[in-house]
């Protein structure tokens, strides 16, 4: 596991990865933070132990993202965030974890260039007209994790998503805000290993 800045499609920003063989997993954080998060939760560190390649990034979306210049355009970040990961990984399928605006920028993402799996935590804007017509094509597993004391995403948005996808399932986080991964952490990471070991059989 090593950081470094990576110039990506104009971008320089700091990254966080680890290198190994299989299905690597691409950490997108929300908008008020930034790559260190997944650090902070022990996540990078559960993955590392696993042998799970995996790529942090700081988003050109990010407040404290230590990533120049800055952008809220989403097909900008978009370019970023596929020129970073070609880089690292190659033309190989990614597992997308995405919180918040990150997950909307999953999602996005996942809808161009596809993915081997979703974990969105209370993801923003996810029912846009070109956004549900994409939907039919996930069959890959989708997560989408909700906390019962948001007060940004409607519950109603997030069930409507779910029921819209193929292979997804909405789960409850009860008592959790917005940030419900940081909340529960333990939780989060159990679910992510499950949804891991689910994408990666789905070779």
């Amino acid at each position: 596991m090593n950081q470094k800045m990576l110039f990506a499609a104009g971008y320089s920003c700091r990254v966080i990865l680890n290198l190994a063989p299989g299905v690597p997993v691409v950490l997108l954080h929300g908008l008020s933070y930034r790559s260190e998060v997944w650090q902070r939760l022990g996540v990078m560190k559960l993955l590392a132990e696993k042998s799970v390649p995996f790529l942090a990034l700081d988003m050109p979306y990010g407040m404290r993202s230590e990533c120049s210049p800055k952008t809220r355009s989403t097909g900008k970040n978009i370019a970023f965030l596929k020129a970073a990961a070609n880089a690292i990984f190659g033309d190989q399928a990614a597992m997308l974890v995405g919180a918040s605006l990150g997950g909307h920028i999953a999602l996005k993402y996942a809808s161009e260039f596809g993915a081997k799996g979703l974990l969105l935590v209370s993801p923003v804007r996810t029912l846009e007209e070109e956004l549900i017509q994409s939907f039919t094509r996930f069959k890959f597993p989708v997560r989408i994790i909700w906390g019962s004391k948001d007060n940004i995403v409607s519950n109603e948005e997030l069930r409507i998503l779910s029921e819209k996808m193929p292979n997804a399932k909405l789960i409850i986080y009860e008592g959790s805000g917005h940030s419900a991964y940081v909340n529960q952490p333990d939780r989060f990471k159990r679910d992510l290993l499950e949804l891991y070991d689910e994408a990666k059989a789905d070779l």
